[in-house]
């Protein structure tokens, strides 16, 4: 079934123009989907099930944020690391100071960003918060709090529901209030999901609040060791994810944003899967995908629910 979808994907350029031009700019959208294929693929599989109106610009958007999360895991120079983020911050500059093309960086991502953000006229505060936040993540190294956690998933994650529910031109506070806590629980299930690539660059993402709360060392973490203490503060981290994504969905929303809100799924799937091995967040079966999620988030589009 996504097999064929997949498949019969057809993209939708965003501006009329001859046909070498339609050429090249649904070239770049297919680039931009392929990118969220390989470094974002649950988020992939929901914005395939999204309508044609909104696919491509998800995608784009979806490219964007692919780009600038995994600049980090790129190169362990923290200085190498922030000049890329620049590069993304001086073409989002020229994104918003100029009507001309020609002068955006000549990069698939940054031309049909430069598109996605004129036609649907996105706030540009959201596009820089994208950056700006994995930029103060660089200097800080760690988080203090679960508030820090909180603050940094929904500057991260929240955000970019905020921006597809601009393109879907949904202005609802309901809306604004579901992708707000969609947003952090998907943060945090990500900062659960990826411990063990943050121990590859030594540094802990788990808050240290509640790493002290139960009294485990960094340095244990880094080392991946699983004892009671961690499964401590595992649950205490994937419980507020729940709690997020338990109200995000008692929110009643305008039925258009129940497609944009389908990577709920994958969060509840990730959730139930660490609690069916009480909490041992490095147990490799975590690693695993599952093979249900594309047959239930079609199940869940064609239902329209999240």
């Amino acid at each position: 079934m996504f097999y064929h979808l997949k498949n019969t994907l057809r993209i939708y350029p965003l501006t009329r123009s001859v046909t070498q031009k339609a050429t090249s700019s649904k070239n770049s959208l297919q680039y931009c989907a392929n990118i969220v294929r390989q470094h974002d693929y649950e988020n992939y599989l929901a914005t395939l099930l999204m309508t044609k109106a909104l696919r491509s610009p998800a995608f784009v958007v979806r490219a964007f944020n692919a780009e600038i999360a995994r600049v980090q895991d790129q190169t362990t120079d923290p200085q190498t690391a922030a000049m890329r983020l620049q590069f993304w911050q001086d073409a989002v500059n020229l994104i918003y100071q100029n009507q001309q093309s020609y002068k955006i960086p000549a990069n698939p991502i940054t031309q049909e960003l430069y598109k996605v953000c004129i036609s649907y006229k996105l706030p540009k505060r959201y596009i820089e918060r994208l950056i700006s936040s994995r930029q103060s993540l660089l200097k800080t190294k760690y988080f203090r709090t679960m508030e820090d956690v909180e603050i940094y998933t929904e500057n991260t994650v929240s955000t970019i529901y905020y921006l597809l529910l601009c393109i879907a031109g949904v202005t609802n506070v309901h809306a604004d209030h579901a992708a707000s806590h969609l947003g952090k629980a998907q943060g945090m299930a990500n900062i659960l999901r990826y411990v063990h690539v943050f121990n590859y660059h030594k540094t802990v993402s788990l808050p240290m609040d509640i790493l002290m709360k139960h009294q485990v060392s960094q340095e244990s973490v880094l080392r991946g060791n699983d004892n009671e203490n961690m499964r401590n503060v595992i649950f205490e981290v994937a419980s507020r994810a729940n709690s997020h994504l338990e109200k995000a969905r008692s929110i009643q929303v305008p039925k258009i944003t129940n497609q944009i809100f389908l990577p709920a799924i994958a969060i509840d799937k990730y959730l139930t899967k660490l609690q069916k091995v009480n909490f041992n967040v490095f147990d490799k079966r975590l690693l695993q995908g599952s093979p249900t999620l594309p047959l239930t988030l079609y199940y869940k589009r064609i239902l329209n629910k999240f």
